[in-house]
């Protein structure tokens, strides 16, 4: 492979991705003839230190910092970054997605760009993650989400953002408009072919995570909403199913007060009322999600390719 881009997200967090920045560039070794690397500064509060990554810059290395106007959070600013290098006018031949705390050890790009170039670069190969280095109630929690994630989309969580992406099929991945919330399973759910190399997660260079209990229920929200469609066919029919279940309760309560003596008096209208609202409250609903699922099929969608540069502040290639 000729040329390499690799695309990292950061917001503030310089003195993490700086040493990021060196080990890649020991590991990458034989792979480093022509590497880009894409710094997303996602709208940082902190500015860049003075001299920042100097003495790791090299030909055949080079950095891009690439600024938003805005705070856009991680999986926006990856997509802003996977739209930008597609959209550019160099082509490179894999384009490595990584984060900037080190957790994604540079250790293991070189056997990503390995499988890739075995595969021919016919897909998309992600790290498959077979040991975490978060604490116990995190994986707890975790764990949790994996299992509604699967029972509300159909498929399993394997991987996260960690991936090499054949160049031919960066602008496939760019006009995917649900990047825009979340890449690895906007990828999954475009039915682009996949490969997976088993990885140990790292543990960060340097600092602690900002991502709060807030940030990963939102992480996890914009994973599943990806598959808004198939969750919602799936609440209509969960909906239709419970509507059934109400109509056979509130006739049986009917045929008990009519032909049987088992009924205590005024029981059986408090059943049936009961029972009617359930039946109005779940029709309700699930009629407001069935119509708010075709509004945002009809809806104008964000489209990376597209729109990404109303939120490209400056480009700067650093020297």
């Amino acid at each position: 492979m000729e040329k390499i881009a690799v695309l990292i997200p950061l917001c503030d967090d310089w003195e993490a991705v700086e040493l990021l920045l060196a080990d890649l560039r020991s590991s990458l070794g034989e792979w480093s003839v022509g590497v880009r690397v894409f710094l997303i500064d996602d709208a940082s509060t902190l500015p860049r230190p003075e001299g920042f990554a100097r003495s790791i810059l090299r030909p055949g290395f080079a950095v891009t910092v690439i600024t938003l106007k805005r705070n856009l959070g991680h999986q926006r600013a990856l997509a802003i970054g996977i739209a930008h290098v597609a959209a550019s006018e160099d082509s490179y031949d894999a384009v490595v997605v990584m984060d900037s705390d080190g957790e994604d050890a540079p250790g293991d790009v070189p056997r990503l760009l390995t499988r890739l170039r075995e595969g021919e670069g016919k897909a998309i190969v992600f790290a498959e993650r077979t040991q975490r280095s978060e604490n116990l109630v995190f994986r707890g929690g975790y764990f949790f989400y994996r299992h509604l994630h699967r029972l509300l989309t159909g498929h399993a969580i394997r991987f996260g953002n960690f991936s090499a992406i054949p160049g031919p099929l960066l602008g496939r991945i760019a006009s995917i408009s649900e990047i825009w919330n979340h890449y690895a399973a906007a990828v999954v759910k475009a039915r682009l072919p996949v490969e997976l190399v088993k990885t140990a997660r790292a543990r960060r260079l340097t600092g602690e995570s900002k991502m709060n209990f807030t940030g990963l229920v939102v992480h996890g929200l914009s994973a599943i909403s990806v598959y808004g469609e198939t969750i919602g066919v799936k609440l209509l029919l969960g909906s239709v199913a419970s509507l059934a279940l109400l109509v056979t309760a509130g006739l049986t309560v009917l045929f008990l007060r009519a032909f049987t003596d088992l009924a205590i008096p005024g029981w059986a209208s408090t059943a049936v009322g009961l029972l009617a609202v359930i039946f109005i409250q779940i029709a309700a609903l699930s009629l407001q999600f069935a119509f708010l699922v075709l509004q945002s099929r009809a809806g104008a969608s964000f489209i990376p390719s597209r729109d990404h540069g109303y939120f490209i502040e400056s480009l700067e290639a650093l020297v």
